[in-house]
Order: structure tokens, then sequence, then C-alpha cells
């Protein structure tokens, strides 16, 4: 007789990735988009997911970063994972008080909504189209420079 095997491990197994949340207290900020949570004994660094927000020598860089650290520096955050970028860190969503920083970050037009690695978050496009209405933030500018392009224009 052969044994059931879980569910759940079932799930572990095909979905590596799968992680439970887990919370944590922001012991830095880098930027708009990356934190620093210290989680079992060490600083674990996040990178918010569906998101881009300005470079600090960009316009709204800093202001995104002011945004970000007024929000969760210092505060006990709820950190959702969904993947490991290419240079190690947490690519997660993040909550504090109940709500997603990723998307309060749109709503406030400090961040792009991060189409490459995130075409089907349809609720961070809707809140991107709302916050360039508004001309909210960074949209009150007259044609703002995606972060993505600003690197690629800086590493040359």
């Amino acid at each position: 007789m052969g044994r059931l095997i879980s569910p759940v491990l079932v799930l572990l197994l095909a979905f590596p990735t799968l992680c439970f949340p887990w919370s944590g207290r922001v012991v830095g900020v880098s930027d708009g988009d990356t934190i620093h949570v210290m989680h079992q004994g060490r600083e674990t660094s996040i990178r918010l997911f569906g998101i881009d927000c300005p470079e600090r020598h960009q316009a709204f860089g800093n202001k995104a970063r002011r945004f970000t650290a007024n929000k969760v520096f210092r505060k006990a955050v709820e950190v959702e994972e969904v993947d490991k970028d290419r240079y190690g860190r947490t690519v997660a969503w993040v909550y504090v008080n109940g709500k997603s920083l990723n998307k309060e970050l749109i709503r406030a037009g400090l961040a792009w909504w991060y189409r490459h690695y995130a075409e089907n978050e349809h609720e961070l496009k809707d809140l991107e189209a709302e916050a360039r209405r508004n001309k909210t933030g960074l949209w009150s500018m007259p044609n703002p420079i995606p972060p993505w392009e600003f690197r690629r224009r800086e590493n040359h």
C-alpha cells in the first residue's frame, strides 16, 4: 500500500518559493523600494514587489525614500515573499498596519508599476493610471523618466 502525500507537502515541493508571511522590524531604508527587516535574528534585504521607485539622483527619488521611511522605519511589518532577485534580495509585498506599502507608493505617485516583473498585477496598473490622471507625485512632471531607463542611461 502506498502512503498518501500531504497536499501541503505537494504544494511546497511544486512551488519551492511559496512561503508563509513573516513579521519583522524595519531597521533600514535604502531607497523607496528597498528596505531592511530584522528576521530570525538577522537583517534581510527586501525589494518591494511589482513597483520601481525613482533612483536617489532622480526627481522624486528622495521623496520616495522619505515616504517609505516615514511609513515603515522602526516599525513592525508583515512580509509576503514572492521571489528572490539576482542580488539575493527577497522580493515581497510589505504590509504595515494592514496596508500594502507597495500599493501606497504607487497611489502617492512615487513609483511605477513594474510591468516587466508584475504584468498580472492589475491593481498596481490601475493605481498608477489613477495617479497619472490626478498628476500625483512624479506624474506632475511632463515626462518622468522610468527608473529602468534612468539606470540604463547612467550605466552607459
